[in-house]
């Protein structure tokens, strides 16, 4: 579903959108439908005519995302049984059409929506900017979505899908969402209790978004000639154990290597592949590398139709191998680069000293962190508790229980939750710095002298801290 949404926000672009909302719908507790809405300039009856026809396609501009004229079809009936269009542009009336897959006869039934009902659609309070013109696709019988009331089913669908979406779109759209270029949105309607859910926004994710390059001297753009075309490789090393969005992109940095290939800033392709250029290897997880097709010959590589990958050439991969910067380094030389920074960071970590895991009261994302920063020992984890102190302790701010292997916390100097609500997993700074600090207070037979003096140091510095914090 997220790369046929794609495919109708690239059409609101092109039409010069400013917004795309995307909804689902939900009605008796099941989702039924699905809207996207854009406020761009909208079509014209041949326009929509030519949009819905099989085949059709309109004339294309140098800047435009779509290029086949099938993405409106595909991306709807790969998804859904009934397509409904409904749009207006400048000086025209609005105009619907409606498309049904009908399986008996092996094709289509296309039929001509009023006006009145093209007019109510358009008409309704969709909370995007709205100066008149604009275009609203409809999803009915969509085959995805659970076929279940089960709100907890339901639910669940509708976070999960969603985040994938946001994901996916911010990703693919990520040049054109920087740019300010276009603001996409997602939310839900419950039909039956007439109430529109939270609006979520899609945010840009760079897969080259690194605020400092893992080696000196990168990017480099490396340059290649064929024929009458220049083709540039601009070549990155991302800094080692980044932990961000940008590098791991959900499934993982080591498979999102390779290749990532634009055009007109629409991200065709997230890497994945060297695509003949080299071999996927966990040492080259560092090295991405960015191409801009636009104006390339088909006979290196060309856009899929569904706009999900490029297809390569038999002269790419020798194109690629011939490239050079303007201080010698060539491709070969990149990636022993790339493959270098990654093996250099590995050897440093593995000289460092192992500690006892974190267990309980540190958030997933922070102990996946230090298991990968840290050689762990094969000990019981150390657990953070947040717990209230009785009187005669009542201005520690923490206690050390080695028996059961719990740091615990003061409650009273417990920081304020953001969301208003706190959780076992809360106060992630804080518990990283006391676990780097006090983690040696939890190893050995017994407590040393020095260890003793500096937990009573930290003890003493730590709860008057709290305290001026907390103004007391």
């Amino acid at each position: 579903m997220r790369t046929a949404l794609a495919d109708l926000v690239d059409n609101s672009i092109d039409a010069k959108a400013s917004h795309v909302l995307i909804r689902f719908i939900r009605k008796a507790g099941r989702l039924c439908g699905l809207y996207v809405v854009d406020n761009g300039q909208g079509m014209s009856p041949t326009a929509i005519d030519v949009a819905m026809t099989l085949g059709g396609r309109r004339e294309y501009t140098q800047t435009d995302l779509g290029s086949f004229g099938i993405g409106l079809k595909a991306a709807s009936f790969s998804n859904a049984k009934l397509m409904t269009v409904l749009s207006r542009a400048a000086r025209y009336t609005p105009v619907g059409r409606r498309l049904e897959s009908d399986p008996s006869k092996r094709g289509f039934h296309c039929d001509v929506v009023t006006e009145a009902f093209a007019e109510t659609e358009l008409s309704r309070h969709w909370g995007i900017p709205w100066s008149g013109t604009g275009t609203i696709v409809r999803w009915d019988d969509v085959f995805g979505f659970p076929d279940t009331n089960d709100p907890i089913r339901v639910e669940e669908f509708i976070t999960r899908s969603m985040a994938e979406i946001i994901h996916h779109l911010g990703l693919t759209l990520h040049r054109v969402i920087e740019k300010g270029r276009i603001e996409i949105s997602l939310e839900v309607e419950d039909v039956d209790q007439g109430l529109v859910g939270p609006r979520s926004r899609v945010k840009a994710i760079d897969p080259l978004g690194y605020s400092r390059p893992g080696k000196t001297g990168y990017p480099k753009d490396l340059i290649a000639r064929h024929g009458d075309s220049q083709m540039v490789f601009k070549c990155h090393i991302w800094p080692p154990r980044s932990r961000v969005l940008e590098f791991n992109l959900v499934t993982g940095a080591e498979k999102h290597q390779g290749l990532y290939f634009y055009r007109r800033d629409r991200l065709l392709q997230a890497g994945g592949s060297w695509d003949g250029v080299s071999v996927s290897a966990r040492d080259l997880q560092l090295a991405r590398v960015e191409i801009d097709i636009d104006e390339l010959p088909a006979r290196l590589l060309t856009m899929n139709p569904e706009k999900s990958r490029v297809q390569i050439g038999p002269d790419f991969a020798s194109v690629a191998a011939s490239a050079v910067a303007e201080d010698g380094t060539t491709f070969a030389d990149y990636l022993v680069d790339a493959e270098g920074r990654y093996k250099e960071s590995r050897k440093r970590r593995r000289t460092r000293k192992s500690m006892l895991p974190p267990g309980k009261g540190f958030p997933p994302q922070l102990k996946r962190a230090i298991r990968d920063e840290i050689p762990m020992q094969d000990q019981t984890p150390i657990t953070v508790r947040w717990t209230r102190f009785d009187r005669a302790n009542r201005d520690d701010f923490f206690r050390v229980d080695r028996d059961d292997q719990v740091l615990w916390l003061n409650e009273r100097f417990r920081p304020p939750a953001k969301s208003g609500r706190r959780g076992s997993n809360d106060a992630a700074l804080l518990k990283s710095l006391l676990y780097l600090l006090m983690e040696d207070a939890f190893t050995g037979e017994y407590l040393g002298v020095r260890t003793r003096d500096n937990i009573e140091l930290w003890q003493e510095i730590l709860s008057v801290a709290a305290k001026a914090d907390a103004n007391e």
